[in-house]
């Protein structure tokens, strides 16, 4: 209802009534009841829907000059063609800037984390919280739909205090949300950037006749998911499935089906991060085989050397055998006989 009474607040600006919108949208609920209403995500979709075409204004209240219908999907269209998201969200940053001054939107990178920076300063009557709520959602929620990915965030960052209904957030945002901080941001993988375009004009030309939902689906598609987990894998082998999906931010069997779709299985991964540690310990280390069957999650030195086997075609010893005579011809002069 905050975000009801945000919209409310955009008609009273202009001197307008919001019951015909509210009543298309079958909201019911006074727009002053209690701060702890919810209306449903479909309800809000058509409140929006109907505010923005009759105030023409896609930024309802939020800059000192509206935005008409369609520039959103005007500046949706200038990044169309980039090969990367990274030029996409370059250019749709930079355009941004041509409908309004009010605020900036800048893509930064430094070394592997990549952010949406957001600063300037709203008119003092502008809804302020849904406002940058919305524009990092409108980023990210058009970042995911164009490389038909979730990507997920290492952080929103919001320069106000935690709200009263601050439990939304979560389902808005895939990953923590952070209050009070220094400037409005998102923050992700650099590697995201890279990821091409997916989707063609015809694709986007549907998406712009109902745009609305990419404020609240949660895309389940991770195009870096393997690797991500592979990164997981190498900091901890003992990782579980349940313990993955957990640091994901997903179900077990969401993750599962989600590598099946990518041609990977959890499984398949776990033993190559185990066949590379192995190696590495047999070849760089002098620690005896039990040892390192230990290490890579074995209860046994018998049961890893028949997986090592499988792996390699070779047992532990012969493959540690092997790591030190590379190791002496490595180390013998140009000219030895």
């Amino acid at each position: 209802m905050a975000f009801v009474r945000a919209i409310v607040q955009a008609y009273a600006q202009r001197g307008l009534d919001a019951d015909a919108a509210l009543a298309k949208a079958q909201i019911t609920t006074p727009a002053g009841a209690a701060e702890a209403g919810y209306v449903s995500a479909l309800q809000f979709e058509r409140l929006c829907f109907a505010a923005m075409q009759e105030l023409d204004d896609e930024a309802p209240g939020w800059f000192h000059r509206r935005l008409p219908w369609g520039s959103y999907g005007m500046l949706a269209r200038a990044s169309q063609g980039a090969p990367t998201l990274g030029v996409a969200l370059t250019r749709w940053c930079r355009h941004h800037g041509l409908l309004t001054s009010d605020v900036q939107l800048r893509l930064a990178v430094a070394g592997d984390r990549a952010s949406v920076q957001l600063t300037g300063q709203l008119p003092a009557t502008a809804p302020r919280e849904f406002a940058l709520l919305s524009l990092l959602r409108n980023v990210h929620g058009l970042a995911c739909w164009w490389t038909d990915s979730r990507i997920p965030l290492q952080s929103a960052d919001f320069p106000f205090a935690a709200p009263p209904h601050a439990e939304v957030y979560a389902r808005l945002f895939p990953g923590p949300v952070v209050f009070d901080a220094p400037a409005a941001a998102l923050r992700f993988d650099a590697r995201y950037l890279d990821l091409p375009l997916r989707r063609d004009n015809a694709a986007l030309d549907q998406m712009l006749h109902r745009a609305l939902p990419l404020m609240v689906r949660p895309y389940r598609r991770d195009r870096l998911l393997a690797l991500r987990v592979r990164q997981l894998l190498q900091a901890d082998l003992a990782h579980t499935a349940q313990s993955l999906a957990a640091a994901l931010a997903l179900s077990p069997r969401s993750l599962h089906r989600q590598l099946a779709a990518e041609g990977m299985a959890l499984q398949a991964l776990k033993d190559e991060q185990r066949q590379a540690r192995a190696v590495e310990l047999l070849q760089r280390s002098r620690r005896p085989v039990k040892q390192i069957a230990r290490e890579v999650g074995f209860g046994s030195d018998k049961s890893f050397a028949r997986a090592f086997r499988l792996w390699t075609g070779q047992t532990p010893e012969a493959c540690r055998n092997d790591g030190r005579a590379d190791a002496q011809a490595g180390a013998r002069p140009a000219n030895a006989a």
